[in-house]
């Protein structure tokens, strides 16, 4: 599926979208890194994995309405930053992370597969993630 695909299937809307939203957006991605790290902190890993892909995807979510793209499923997300790679302004791996952190979460949520080592790595694919979408922004 691509863009196209998705906004005829009304995965995708187009519109303008406020530079208001797009912060709103930034800071929801902020607050759900935060609270993966203190999950983290406590032990949670469950938590931490949910967390840590709800940060990328409020980071993502950012980049789309940047796009002018309101999605209206997570997966949408997903063919925009298959787009932007294909477009050449974003890393492949961006796109993997992004794809393996909505596993992550999948799996800790709806069959209670968590670890510290997947918390630990969602950790890590979010920050470089979420910093990656931040200069995509700026560039945008």
């Amino acid at each position: 599926m691509d863009t196209e695909e998705c906004l005829n299937k009304g995965y995708l809307v187009k519109e303008v979208i406020s530079r208001d939203l797009i912060e709103k957006e930034i800071k929801e991605s902020e607050y759900d890194f935060k609270k993966a790290k203190q999950a983290f902190r406590d032990k949670d890993y469950k938590w931490t994995i949910i967390k840590c892909y709800y940060s990328m995807f409020h980071s993502a979510k950012a980049v789309c309405f940047k796009l002018g793209y309101r999605e209206k499923r997570h997966f949408a997300v997903l063919i925009v930053l298959e787009s932007l790679n294909k477009e050449g302004k974003l890393e492949i791996r961006f796109v993997n992370d992004f794809s393996a952190a909505m596993s992550l979460r999948e799996g800790a949520d709806y069959r209670y597969a968590y670890s510290k080592e997947r918390a630990e790595n969602s950790l890590r694919i979010a920050k470089e993630f979420n910093l990656r979408m931040s200069q995509l922004l700026k560039k945008l």
